[in-house]
């Protein structure tokens, strides 16, 4: 491997030209103060589902559980839900 570029070919960059980018680069730098919640919540807002979609879904999760809760209350006659005792106080 020769350290002479060939003809035809293109000339990398002398030491002071890389260092001197480097450099460049380094001091334009500016670090952000603190997370970007902003653009967090944005980009996760319109990665999910849609407002609508995900309301009506937990709606007819919530009409299910309460109708098998019912359903499964009246069977087993747990609490206001079973036949109450008549009192039998004729005599």
């Amino acid at each position: 491997m020769e350290d002479k570029p060939t003809a035809g070919g293109s000339n990398p960059p002398s030491e002071d030209d890389l260092s001197r980018m480097i450099r460049d680069t380094v001091e334009s730098w500016k670090p952000q103060r603190g997370p970007d919640w902003s653009g967090v919540l944005i980009r996760l807002a319109h990665s999910g589902p849609p407002a609508w979609l995900l309301y009506t879904a937990a709606s007819a999760a919530l009409i299910v559980i309460l109708v098998t809760a019912f359903l499964v209350g009246s069977a087993l006659q747990i609490g206001a839900l079973g036949p109450q005792p008549v009192p039998s106080n004729l005599h």
